[in-house]
């Protein structure tokens, strides 16, 4: 089940993400995201 979540980012941050959504990289803010989020975890497990 998925969760809804506000967060606040900078103006410069958000216009990378719409670039990334742009270039079909992400399909909307929320994947971009959970996406950066899931891969730092996993960064962070293999510490």
């Amino acid at each position: 089940m998925k969760l809804k979540l506000s967060i606040t980012l900078d103006e410069e941050t958000v216009g990378h993400i719409e670039g990334l959504i742009q270039a079909g990289t992400f399909r909307n803010r929320s994947h971009a995201v959970e996406y950066s989020v899931k891969k730092l975890m996993e960064e962070r497990q293999n510490v």
